[in-house]
């Protein structure tokens, strides 16, 4: 009897077993990555081109409302860059890509500019990558 049972719990586990259906794309062991590392900037300029400092800059996840980056320094000692998300973010990206609403005030003008830029990145992601959105944002 509890031969015939145990029997029947074993088969029922084996075929609850095989049914599921595994989406869980956490197994990236096999994904061979280079170590470069991705950076996505944005330039800000004025109305003639030349890039311009901004003030209150942030470049922010609209999917989760975390702030990636707010601007520390130019980036490569060129005025009007600033890092919109790097590699070090790319697990709070999501697989289809994320908008980041990246924004700067230019004083002297007194204007607020803003932008979406859509990043993708996720667990299996070698790198970020842009898949939408502008380099420059011009102040008028």
């Amino acid at each position: 009897m509890f031969k015939k049972i145990g029997m029947l719990v074993c088969g029922v586990c084996i075929i609850l077993l095989a049914a599921c259906d595994k989406t869980d794309n956490s197994n990236c062991e096999d994904k061979i990555c280079d170590e470069s590392f991705a950076t996505l900037v944005v330039k800000f300029v004025d109305k003639n081109g030349a890039g311009v400092a901004v003030d209150n800059y942030s470049a922010v996840n609209q999917r989760t409302g975390d702030t990636l980056s707010v601007a520390t320094s130019d980036v490569n000692f060129e005025t009007g860059i600033y890092i919109v998300v790097n590699d070090l973010h790319i697990k709070k990206l999501s697989e289809s890509g994320d908008n980041i609403k990246v924004s700067g005030t230019y004083t002297r003008e007194g204007q607020t500019k803003s932008a979406i830029i859509k990043v993708k990145g996720g667990n299996c992601a070698c790198h970020i990558s842009k898949i939408d959105g502008p380099e420059q944002i011009k102040f008028d």
